[in-house]
């Protein structure tokens, strides 16, 4: 028999939805059948958008409870900002709690929230909802992370002994919504923003495959931060041009670059690092991803920007500023690496096909919610250590309460 489709509606509209747009051009038995944003074009647009890559007849909607309650919606990609999260959550369970409408699945960006009690309210919502859910974390799903730890652990860990040391960095230029640099509403800077990213991919690739996360146990965390180039004097001035007065690095920084030494225990007594960075003071081609994973006999490394396409432009091409070559791209001019399908190679293709058989019930889910949490506690726990300036066990004390100084506008580089 057919497997039924599924209709997924889209809370917000900006840069990241429309990554995972494009990359549902990709996935089977789906359809995009809505969008929900608080400013109403950009919904109209993002719908648009929906409707040009021949995803479905997308609609715009009202409201997050209008679109709960369309019969043709049966699952929804939460994608608005981080100091919305909470709302956003609110308005959909309870509109499944009153019955006005039903879900298969609710998949959450990343990181699941600002701090570790919004986290575990979101938990607490979908819960009482009874609504499966779905952690979005487009870098474990990438094929290159994919097929390379498959094979390392396959080969180089069952013969010689299973991994010892992961590195990850994800690194660019900044940005691009003034949001995004604001403490309070992101919820810190560099370090909340992307290290949910590289700290989830250390613990994923140091996991057998097939294994849970919970075989390779944090024990202990240390975290720093600094601000490497957006309180410099001249960039903070251009920084405000560019975003808003309400984004103002001479007061209310935010750190631009946060490194996290995570130890992990495993289930076989092994003692594991996982070594991250993060970065928002990059300038290079555009954004890079890299990773690498080290054993006793073996070793594998990812660099996005290692691409198989480049080109050459010279001084005489110039053309305006843009992000045709790659995501964050900084210069239009010289020898510049392609990402030709960045939604592939991120990883949004395979997440987002994993996760609409998810909801259809064809297979179990990588990452959940309680993964969401389990990130939020290794960021929140590398901020604390970085404003004690020492090694933190993990999880410390008061990590439930605990809000980085940088989200209360309070931090001092």
């Amino acid at each position: 028999m057919p497997v039924k489709r599924l209709g997924v509606g889209f809370i917000g509209s900006g840069f990241n939805s429309r990554f995972h747009l494009h990359a549902f051009r990709a996935v089977r038995d789906a359809d995009v059948r809505g969008v929900w944003s608080p400013t109403k074009q950009h919904a109209e647009e993002t719908a648009a958008l929906a409707r040009h890559l021949d995803l479905g007849q997308t609609n715009a909607y009202r409201s997050i409870a209008e679109m709960v309650a369309d019969p043709a919606i049966d699952a929804l990609w939460l994608c608005g900002r981080n100091d919305a999260r909470i709302e956003n959550m609110e308005e959909i369970t309870d509109a499944v709690v009153r019955g006005t409408g039903e879900l298969k699945g609710i998949a959450c960006e990343k990181p699941l929230a600002r701090n570790l009690a919004e986290a575990q309210r979101v938990v607490e919502l979908v819960t009482h909802a009874g609504v499966a859910h779905g952690y979005l974390e487009n870098q474990a799903f990438t094929p290159a992370v994919t097929h390379g730890r498959a094979i390392i652990w396959s080969r180089g860990a069952a013969l010689t002994g299973r991994p010892y040391l992961a590195r990850a960095a994800e690194e660019h230029s900044g940005p691009h919504m003034p949001w995004f640099w604001q403490g309070a509403l992101q919820g810190g800077g560099v370090l909340n923003d992307m290290m949910c990213h590289s700290a989830l991919l250390v613990r994923h690739l140091l996991t057998q495959p097939g294994a849970p996360l919970s075989t390779v146990r944090p024990v202990r965390v240390t975290g720093h931060i600094a601000s490497l180039k957006w309180t410099r004097p001249e960039y903070a001035k251009r920084l405000q041009q560019l975003m808003g007065n309400e984004v103002d690095y001479a007061k209310r920084p935010s750190e631009d670059f946060a490194s996290v030494m995570i130890e992990f225990e495993t289930d076989d007594g092994a003692t594991v690092l996982g070594e991250a960075t993060t970065s928002w003071s990059f300038v290079g081609a555009g954004l890079r991803l890299s990773a690498e994973l080290l054993g006793p006999e073996y070793s594998m490394s990812w660099n996005t920007l290692d691409s198989p396409l480049k080109l050459f432009f010279s001084r005489e091409v110039q053309g305006k500023a843009s992000e045709d070559l790659v995501e964050k791209q900084n210069a239009e001019i010289g020898l510049m690496p392609v990402v030709a399908s960045e939604p592939a190679a991120y990883g949004y293709e395979a997440e987002d096909r994993h996760f609409v058989r998810v909801f259809l019930g064809c297979e179990q889910p990588e990452l959940t919610f309680d993964d969401g949490v389990e990130v939020v506690k290794l960021l929140m726990t590398a901020y604390m250590s970085a404003e004690q300036g020492k090694t933190l066990e993990f999880p410390p004390k008061g990590l439930e309460t605990f809000v980085p100084a940088v989200a209360k506008g309070t931090w001092k580089p």
